[in-house]
C-alpha cells in the first residue's frame, strides 16, 4: 500500500509538524486509511477511516495530502 510523510517547518514561529497518511489492510478485508499528525519528535494523534476498496481509499488518501500541501506541508526529505 502506500505512506505519504509530510512536513511543515518554520523556525520563526517555532512550527514543527508532521501529517502521515497510510493506507493499509485490515484484519477484516476492509481498506484503511490512518492518519498521524503532531508535532516532529513526538507521538501525535492518530485518526483511522474504512473504505470498501483500495481505489477509495487511495483516492481519499490522495485527497488528504492535496489539502496539506495547500496548508503549507511539503513531503519530507
Amino acid at each position: 500500500m502506500s505512506c505519504q510523510l509530510l512536513h511543515r517547518v518554520d523556525p520563526d514561529l517555532n512550527m514543527a509538524r508532521f501529517y502521515r497518511v497510510e493506507v493499509l489492510p485490515d484484519l477484516f478485508g476492509e481498506i484503511i486509511v490512518e492518519r498521524r499528525w503532531g508535532r516532529i519528535g513526538g507521538r501525535g494523534q492518530c485518526r483511522a477511516a474504512s473504505y470498501p476498496s483500495i481505489p477509495l481509499a487511495e483516492a481519499a488518501a490522495s485527497g488528504l495530502v492535496r489539502a496539506k500541501e495547500r496548508r503549507g506541508y511539503s513531503p519530507a526529505p
